[in-house]
């Protein structure tokens, strides 16, 4: 895996971050993108990236033909399917492993840089992040009534419970495990290769599933 160990200093428009915008009908690889972008802007992580002027890096899958071209201009950052445009950069990564860099990348390497460290904005506490999950997900059709998140941590177990109701759902994990999977920034089926652990019914299963596809696509 190539490792990016340093990021130079790029053009940027002073103090401010630009919008995030996405196709119409976004495909998959769009919305994470979209979503991962939103989250870096929201926080105020990298910054210098997002609020650049100009350029353009097309961001490919390692493994599957999924390929999506990030445009910046003075007015939002754009985002959409294929290769629009030729690329001032390209980077390759690993959707699973949370946008991870697998080649070097190609083209302008500041730009490039600037994309993967705009891609991989730090993780929120998994408490957060069960938060911020329950309340997004809570109004999804056939949604547990309560959502049980335990955490396996170096001070010992925690636990937090949200909702009220007879129906309940159990996610536990380490706390990054946790934390990856319920903001959105790690696949739900990997996550529970990772050593997440569910309990509930088979039918409660495949909507948390469609529960973590909104968190993690934006949909």
């Amino acid at each position: 895996m190539a490792e990016i160990m340093t990021f130079p200093e790029a053009p940027v428009m002073e103090g401010s971050t630009l919008p995030v915008t996405i196709d119409d009908d976004a495909s998959p690889v769009v919305r994470l993108i979209g979503r991962t972008l939103r989250d870096s802007s929201r926080i105020g992580h990298a910054q210098e990236v997002l609020g650049r002027s100009a350029g353009t890096v097309v961001v490919r899958s390692h493994d599957t033909p999924q390929t999506a071209t990030i445009s910046f201009d003075s007015k939002a950052i754009t985002v959409t399917g294929g290769v629009v445009i030729e690329p001032a950069a390209t980077v390759v990564v690993d959707l699973l492993a949370r946008f991870a860099a697998v080649e070097e990348p190609a083209g302008d390497v500041v730009l490039a840089a600037g994309i993967l460290r705009a891609l991989t904005p730090p993780l929120p506490h998994w408490r957060q992040a069960a938060q911020d999950f329950w309340s997004v997900t809570r109004e999804i059709p056939g949604i547990p009534d309560v959502l049980i998140v335990d955490a396996d941590g170096p001070g010992g177990p925690e636990r937090q419970r949200f909702g009220d109701g007879p129906s309940e759902y159990l996610i536990a994990g380490q706390p990054d495990v946790l934390a990856g999977v319920l903001s959105g920034a790690d696949d739900f089926a990997a996550s529970l290769a990772a050593g997440l652990q569910v309990k509930g019914t088979l039918s409660q299963l495949s909507v948390m599933t469609a529960a973590s596809w909104r968190v993690r696509f934006d949909v």
